[in-house]
Formats: structure tokens, C-alpha cells, sequence
């Protein structure tokens, strides 16, 4: 098995931009219910992850930030509170594992770094489910 096999392609997964306001992201999560997303930069590299509880802490920590004004801030100025670590495409099995065991998805960036898609953490225990027996 190698990490391309689990990859789920940058066509298929829903990212943001860098370039996008706090309030689209926002948006973006709760379409695709995710808590979390990918970021690329514009020239579509992955550059982190933004999660609920970014976007939360955000506006706990922002005197007047609301839901209604959250359109104004880029996600720029969201600090990340975890870094949700990337590998590359030809990554180990064991790397992506270590991985997986504390994040929900992987980035995968491929050899130009340049975001290639997501492995997550439910296809590989839906995997080892389906293929080893005691």
C-alpha cells in the first residue's frame, strides 16, 4: 500500500483559499460539514488547516466581531491553534499513520508542493477494517 492509494484528490475535497473572508469560511464549513478545511495559498499550496474552533476563538477574543460583521476579516488574521501536518505523496505508510492517529485528515502535497488532496482517517480505518483478521 502506498499513501497515493487512500488519497482523496484536491477535485474532490472542498479547501479554501487564503484570500477568502472569515465569514466564507465559515460558510464553506457548514455546507460541506466539516469542522475543519484545508487552506491554499493561490498558487495552491497547502499552507494549514482552519477549524471550528479557530473561527470560534476568533471571535471570542475580537472585541465587536460578530456574525455579522465576520465578512470584513480575512482568515489571515485567524490564528490556527493546531497545525494539521502534511505529507508528501510519496510519504511512508508508517508517516501517514503517525498522522492520522491525531488528525481527522492529511494533507497530501505532491512533489512540486503544490495541495494534491486529503487521506482521511476514516478510509484508512475503514481499510484495515475491511482487511486484516485475527
Amino acid at each position: 500500500m502506498q499513501v497515493s492509494d487512500f488519497l482523496l484528490p484536491k477535485d474532490k475535497v472542498a479547501y479554501i483559499t487564503s484570500s477568502v473572508s472569515m465569514l466564507e469560511a465559515a460558510e464553506k464549513l457548514q455546507h460541506h460539514h466539516y469542522t475543519a478545511i484545508p487552506i491554499i495559498d493561490l498558487a495552491g499550496k497547502y499552507i494549514g488547516t482552519l477549524s471550528e474552533g479557530d473561527i470560534l476563538w476568533k471571535m471570542k477574543e475580537t472585541p465587536g466581531l460578530t456574525f455579522e460583521n465576520m465578512g470584513s476579516v480575512p482568515i489571515t488574521e485567524i490564528r490556527n491553534r493546531f497545525h494539521n501536518e502534511c505529507v508528501p505523496i510519496d510519504a511512508s505508510m508508517e508517516d501517514m499513520l503517525t498522522l492520522a492517529a491525531d488528525q481527522n485528515f492529511i494533507p497530501v502535497i505532491d512533489k512540486n508542493k503544490q495541495f494534491a488532496g486529503i487521506i482521511r482517517r476514516k478510509d484508512i480505518i475503514e481499510y484495515y477494517n475491511r482487511n486484516i483478521t485475527d
